[in-house]
């Protein structure tokens, strides 16, 4: 390692995070003068974290709602030129680069993320230019060696995937996905590290357009032999916008010396060791869940299995994508004081229940339209498992926020033990339920391994931190968790148009409520004008006469 080159990169001389700062903003008084404000107090200290949250979420939903529109136009060309089997198999292709990124990784990614992040609330800029530079060489590297070894491995994967060595070639394609997924990752790990989210968001958005002006005619032209490529192609323009982006971080050249680099390789590898055992095993489990459905129910069953999977965690997704970008490396910062600690998952975990709610009782009640717009009528077989996916995704945004205290605090080795407790539990469940239960049975198994797995962080987060639900969430999520079992279970017991009008009662109930708590948490004059109206014509918030 020591023969790692040095960045190139034109000397800065600063660095500074993409998001609002957290000084006390100055008062304006009623002749038009600004005055300094006083010591924030508690109330306005909550409002302006809540603000935050709300900030990052907002801004990374936003991009959600730009990549969901690109994702329908993508998903359904793909349902169309492809059909079930098709998009089962892309599912399959997408597991195997997943789980291969995952193992040749090797965690550094998240745990740079936490060093930059750690080194950013200190303000040692040395430190982040060194963690910067070692990171990006790595992942190159790491990149690299992921790309041989599945290249090298393309015929016993293809053998043990699909039963047949006649994918070999698209297998041993793939490794380019692989090496371009993981050098970006490793570009995108210094964009969250540094908590600039707006750029994040523009990645996402750029992923989303690359991938489908990329894929859907290269599928359209190949079809299902365009599947490989078009994952390849789309995983190439990653490069290109993470490099674009992570170039604009301000981080100062360093010099180092040989030992320098051995010991930020060492502590890159020492923490993300855990991580990348942890994300192996995850992805180990999503790999097996693919392959036992193919094996056992087909192609096509695959193919509904991925398309709900994709649409239960779509709108869920943005919540559980803005705490990693944003949540994570700020409870980083104060993960040695409990208090705070545990005040900011709590915070945390209060705003993506409120966001994530009304999604969940969408998707629960509309899931046969929703399936039909992104795919087409031929998916209508996936409503049942994505209904209980829907589920476990409700339990997944709950415990998130909680289970970050384990990361934040470096406890690793923990971390691992729950990943992989998980993923034993889950794996369990498919292989006893899916021979029963057939495909529903895989939706039943994601939401009762959630449910254990809720039980077991919370167990651990509160004997690390003295965490405690706070009485608001304890409140709210008794009030969803009765919205989302009155509606599942009006699907389960009664006919569907009334199943139907009681989900749609709940969907417009529960927006209403958690918009108006929404608001009651920020201050309306932090709310920008226009925010401000809107929610003044809706009787949410006063709406301040001209002047």
């Amino acid at each position: 390692m020591a023969t790692i080159a040095l960045d190139n990169t034109p000397e800065m001389t600063a660095f500074e995070p993409d998001v609002a700062t957290t000084a006390p903003e100055p008062e304006v008084a009623a002749s038009g003068e600004t005055t300094p404000a006083g010591p924030p107090t508690a109330s306005s200290r909550q409002s302006k974290s809540y603000g935050q949250i709300l900030k990052s979420s907002a801004v990374i939903g936003g991009s959600s709602v730009v990549t969901m529109g690109f994702g329908i136009v993508r998903s359904k060309a793909m349902a169309l030129m492809l059909g079930p089997s098709g998009v089962g198999l892309m599912g399959v292709f997408s597991s195997i680069s997943d789980l291969t990124r995952s193992i040749a990784e090797m965690g550094i990614n998240s745990s740079g993320v936490r060093q930059i992040a750690e080194s950013v609330g200190s303000g040692d800029e040395e430190c982040v230019a060194r963690t910067a530079t070692v990171l990006r060489r790595v992942s190159v590297i790491l990149g690299g060696i992921g790309a041989a070894i599945l290249l090298f491995f393309h015929r016993q994967v293809s053998q043990l995937t699909f039963g047949t060595q006649a994918r070999a070639g698209s297998v041993a394609l793939l490794s380019l996905a692989v090496l371009f997924g993981l050098v970006s990752d490793g570009q995108g790990a210094l964009v969250q590290g540094m908590r600039r989210i707006a750029d994040l968001a523009r990645m996402k958005v750029l992923g989303a357009v690359y991938g489908t002006v990329l894929s859907i005619p290269i599928v359209y032209l190949l079809r299902e032999d365009g599947v490989v490529p078009s994952l390849v192609a789309v995983a190439g323009m990653s490069i290109i916008t993470s490099w674009w982006y992570s170039r604009k971080i301000k981080v100062r050249r360093p010099r180092m010396t040989a030992g320098q680099v051995r010991h930020e390789v060492a502590g890159l590898f020492k923490v993300g060791s855990a991580f990348m055992a942890s994300a192996a095993v995850m992805m180990g489990g999503a790999y097996f869940v693919r392959v036992t459905l193919l094996h056992r129910l087909g192609y096509e069953a695959a193919g509904l299995y991925q398309s709900a999977w994709g649409l239960a965690g779509m709108y869920a997704g943005f919540v559980l994508q803005a705490m990693g970008a944003d949540f994570y490396p700020r409870l980083t910062g104060v993960a040695t004081d409990d208090g705070a600690c545990n005040e900011m998952v709590n915070q945390q975990a209060l705003v993506s229940l409120l966001l994530a709610g009304p999604g969940i009782l969408g998707t629960l009640t509309f899931a046969p339209t929703v399936i039909a717009l992104f795919y087409s009528a031929r998916f209508v077989a996936a409503t049942e498992v994505l209904q209980w996916i829907c589920l476990g995704m409700a339990m997944r945004v709950i415990i998130w926020p909680v289970g970050f205290v384990i990361l934040a605090k470096g406890a690793v080795r923990i971390f691992f033990v729950c990943e992989l407790a998980w993923t034993v539990i889950h794996v369990a469940l498919v292989t006893a339920l899916v021979p029963l239960l057939g495909l529903k049975g895989a939706g039943v198994a994601f939401f009762a391994s959630y449910v254990l797995h809720g039980f077991l962080v919370y167990a651990i987060v509160r004997r690390l931190s003295a965490f405690r639900w706070s009485r608001e969430n304890r409140q709210y999520g008794v009030i969803f968790a009765l919205s989302i079992s009155s509606v599942f279970a009006a699907f389960q017991l009664t006919p569907r148009p009334v199943a139907v009008s009681v989900g749609a009662l709940a969907t417009f109930a529960g927006s209403v409520y958690s918009l108006r708590t929404l608001v009651n948490l920020v201050s309306a004059d932090r709310l920008p004008l226009p925010v401000r109206r809107l929610l003044g014509r809706l009787r949410l918030v006063p709406v301040s006469p001209p002047g």
